[in-house]
């Protein structure tokens, strides 16, 4: 089994016995073994489980099931993919390492095996460590010390599963890396978020571009300091503006500009016209 780098001591802390595997091992016939019911994967790659089952058929199963005893029967823990691809290439018994657990181990062990798989995504991952801690009840300190990770670093991914489900979406697609999820996680603005995501998306842009986007989100822009008018337009403008008795505003220079006369009712409006009228006598 490929091992998710960050993750490979997870089932090594858990069962140190599986370094003595092959010394442990049994041949179990697949009819006398049944798919974990609690199995927390639901859906397997059909393409992935092919090549699996064509590496199976050319060397079979190295890695062992790892398998509880149920009556005369036995129920798989981890190494359901294997089990699968067994079946697929025509074998009739695989490896299994038999151990006595309870319904807690069983859980954890499980959910352990599916976080070390490499074709996790960011999203996936962070789930399963939720479900990890969820359902075993452990705090996040516990939590990575079971996939073998650091606190800070399991808090980090946890904050991917509060990131709005469109831009999660985008990264379950392939769409978005690990690294823009965590600046986008960063942000508060779930809107920003999801704008940032898409943009990121149209113009593939890259972690340290997003960075820098995501930092200068909301930051005002500087307001420009307008340069005083000369004193012969701002005469003009104060004389306008009584004449008229409407806000005058008047922009540029003595060569080039232009005047903005603002009206804040119809009274001020009927003014400018009377104006107009006493110009065109």
């Amino acid at each position: 089994m490929a091992v998710k780098k960050g993750l490979g001591r997870g089932l090594d802390i858990l069962l140190p016995e599986m370094e003595e595997a092959p010394k442990s091992t049994m041949e179990i016939a697949l009819g006398d073994i049944d798919p974990n019911p609690d199995q927390p994967r639901r859906e397997f790659d059909k393409e992935a489980l092919q090549q699996l089952a064509d590496s199976i058929a050319q060397s079979g199963v190295l890695q062992p099931l790892l398998v509880v005893k149920e009556g005369m029967r036995y129920r798989i823990v981890a190494g359901e993919r294997r089990y699968r691809a067994a079946r697929m290439a025509g074998l009739h018994t695989v490896p299994c390492l038999v151990k006595d657990m309870n319904d807690q181990e069983i859980m954890e062990a499980a959910l352990i095996e599916n976080l070390q798989r490499e074709d996790l995504n960011p999203i996936e991952e962070a789930a399963g460590i939720r479900a990890l801690m969820d359902k075993c009840g452990y705090t996040q300190e516990m939590a990575a010390k079971r996939v073998g990770r650091s606190r800070p670093a399991v808090a980090n991914i946890l904050r991917l599963l509060n990131l709005p489900a469109k831009v999660q979406k985008l990264v379950k697609d392939g769409k978005l890396s690990a690294g823009h999820a965590r600046v986008l996680a960063g942000m508060d603005n779930k809107e920003a978020q999801l704008e940032l995501a898409e943009l990121t998306v149209k113009k593939e842009l890259s972690v340290r571009e997003l960075e820098k986007l995501a930092a200068d989100w909301g930051k005002e822009a500087p307001v420009a300091v307008k340069p005083p008018l000369p004193l012969e337009l701002e005469d003009m403008r104060e004389r306008l503006q009584n004449a008229l008795g409407v806000r005058t505003m008047l922009r540029g220079s003595m060569k080039k500009g232009k005047v903005i006369l603002q009206y804040n009712s119809t009274e001020e409006l009927e003014a400018i016209y009377a104006a107009m009228e006493r110009l065109e006598k």
